[in-house]
């Protein structure tokens, strides 16, 4: 068992918490709001806020709820600023998620997204999907 007190969850994770509330990144989102320190940056915070502002998404919940979605998650998140540049991830996109963890010395990064699960862990930093962060203690 790996214990947890801060956390970063990238936007796909997010993005499903937010349109599938019994799913397990839902789950996973609530264990780390709860019992974590959830951290973001300007720029992941803006990428959430862009996602779920998508007409897309109307067909899944409607575009207030998804807004309050993301007021929630920028209430509790703690904004760190970013001030180291990488270019790892193969989908350069995903890079500001390892930036923010390393940033925020992240006892976790918890993705949806297979780009960033193909660099776990990286520089010490576990890369774990939302199920198995479940399976985590946290202090």
């Amino acid at each position: 068992m790996s214990f947890v007190k801060r956390v970063v969850l990238d936007t796909s994770t997010l993005v499903s918490a937010a349109l599938r509330v019994e799913s397990v990144p839902s789950r996973a989102f609530l264990k780390a709001l709860g019992s974590c320190e959830v951290c973001a940056s300007e720029e992941t915070a803006r990428e959430l806020d862009e996602v779920l502002s998508r007409p897309k998404f109307d067909r899944y919940l409607d575009r207030t709820e998804r807004t309050a979605f993301v007021e929630l998650f920028e209430t509790y998140a703690t904004k760190f600023e970013v001030h180291e540049s990488v270019d790892d991830c193969r989908d350069p996109e995903d890079n500001k998620f390892l930036a923010l963890a390393i940033s925020c010395a992240a006892d976790v990064l918890v993705a949806s997204d297979q780009d960033l699960i193909a660099l776990h862990p990286y520089r010490g930093i576990p890369i774990v999907t939302p199920t198995d962060f479940l399976a985590f203690e946290v202090i």
